[in-house]
């Protein structure tokens, strides 16, 4: 088999995480201060991929050239697709087809999150050739996703967002395949959505009789599209740090697995992991609870705050109450006046400034 390829697809409007994503990619929103595209990129040149289109939308493209640059600092070789419109996962395969050229690739959705990475499956696919390999996993809410029949290991038919699904192995975004998926992907027609599904892609290799093969994912993945999803992967990714204590640290009390970066500041604070503190962070007479990533620059005095994201440059002051299950934009600032001892539950965006009274 010829060098695989890798293609990530960054295009999508973010929807489910607005406000957030009105002045941001979806892809570019942190899990542990890293934005989820990155453990994407990674994890395909983990894989031996270093060959990668992204594709990106109009809208935040110029975003997420800036972020990743030429993929060097990834070992990896970068070149940037523009789809004109969300039109489906199909579509983006067609629009990236100069890229793939004669090319085997790795299909890998932006905002998704893989425990073990894909190795093993790469290494699977380079083994057995198949005409395409799919990764399953199952799930609570199969009706929320693309979905597998099965026949034993077969697939037999593949369903988008099926109204009564016909098991709970649901496609993670993560797909392998030959080059034959442009001819599938061409006869297509636009589905009740208005865009060109990769599962009715992948269900006429099945008709045609070519090899379709699947796994079940080992370990956890996360499609970090909601901010209850995007919560639990910042959980996941935290329970496997190590401490790393780099910044500084004035009267105050460090209990578990903590990444406090170079630069940051803890004063008369007690910070519980795991947890990290970005760098440039000044942390002042405050709880910081587990399962909680402060951004750089962010500034936290007299508040608590527990299972969290904060993004880079925001402020929190005087709470009165713990903040928890709570993601908020860069440059934030919230702050109270008036004590309330009443757990707050936010989703701000970009540039909001809040005063609780």
């Amino acid at each position: 088999m010829n060098e695989l390829k890798g293609l990530i697809l960054s295009g999508g409007a973010g929807t489910r995480l607005r406000p957030i994503t009105h002045t941001s990619a979806k892809q570019l929103v942190p899990v542990a201060n890293k934005p989820v595209l990155f453990y994407g990129i990674e994890a395909l040149v983990d894989a031996g991929v270093t060959e990668i289109g992204i594709v990106i939308a109009p809208e935040t493209g110029g975003e997420i050239r800036e972020e990743v640059g030429d993929g060097s600092r990834f070992g990896a070789n970068v070149t940037y697709i523009e789809q004109d419109k969300p039109a489906g996962l199909a579509h983006a395969v067609l629009t990236a087809r100069d890229f793939l050229g004669d090319s085997a690739f790795v299909m890998y959705l932006g905002d998704n999150l893989l425990r073990n990475g894909i190795k093993s499956l790469v290494a699977s696919f380079r083994e057995n050739e198949p005409d395409a390999l799919v990764l399953l996993t199952p799930v609570q809410d199969p009706s929320s996703y693309g979905v597998a029949e099965l026949d034993g290991e077969h697939i037999v038919r593949l369903v988008e967002k099926p109204k009564d699904p016909p098991s709970n192995l649901a496609l993670v975004g993560v797909y392998l395949f030959s080059p034959l998926i442009f001819d599938a992907a061409e006869r297509l027609s636009p589905s009740w959505r208005g865009e060109l599904e990769i599962t009715e892609a992948i269900q006429i290799l099945i008709d045609d009789n070519r090899t379709v093969q699947s796994e079940v994912v080992k370990g956890w993945w996360k499609d970090t599209g909601q901010l209850a999803d995007m919560l639990d992967a910042n959980r996941l990714v935290l329970e496997e740090i190590d401490t790393d204590l780099q910044g500084e640290m004035v009267d105050s009390k460090v209990e578990g697995r903590v990444v406090l970066e170079e630069g940051a500041t803890l004063r008369g604070s007690i910070v519980r992991g795991p947890a990290v503190i970005g760098a440039g962070a000044v942390i002042e007479d405050a709880y910081i609870g587990p399962y909680t990533s402060i951004g750089a620059d962010v500034t936290i005095r007299r508040s608590e705050v527990e299972h969290s994201i904060v993004l880079a440059g925001s402020s929190i002051e005087d709470l009165g109450a713990r903040m928890e299950a709570s993601l908020l934009g860069r440059n934030v600032k919230l702050s109270r006046n008036q004590d309330l001892p009443k757990t707050m539950r936010l989703m701000l965006g970009d540039n909001s400034e809040v005063e609780m009274v």
